[in-house]
């Protein structure tokens, strides 16, 4: 199995009611955290996430093994590794669509052609 580049960083779907001593509790089975990060945005929708981090990549891998699809507060979990670098990569696609758009538009300007309706 590939390991994700920060083997020590999960992401969890939860209960929206669930408080940051539940996860401790529940994760902290496992092995010493390091973190864990709660999300309550719900404009930005992280409400119902967290990301727990592990000392070591091994207890996260447990966790990961064991609580998958555990039932918790009315609700099945979910647990993932936590992949930065595709976040960063989504991220920057959209900059540069927002960019491509904007330069379109510009030039759609600069010519005097209007948009289709």
């Amino acid at each position: 199995m590939q390991r994700p580049n920060d083997p020590l960083a999960q992401r969890a779907l939860l209960n929206f009611n669930i408080t940051g001593s539940d996860l401790y509790d529940l994760f902290g089975k496992y092995g010493p955290l390091r973190q864990i990060r709660l999300g309550n945005d719900t404009n930005l929708k992280t409400k119902g996430t967290a990301y727990i981090v592990y000392e070591s990549p091994d207890d996260a891998k447990e966790a990961i093994n064991h609580l998958n699809g555990f039932h918790l507060m009315e609700r099945y979990i979910v647990v993932l590794y936590h992949h930065p670098s595709k976040q960063q990569a989504s991220a920057l696609a959209k900059a540069e669509l927002r960019a491509r758009e904007t330069a379109l538009a510009e030039e759609k300007k600069r010519l005097g052609l209007k948009d289709e309706e």
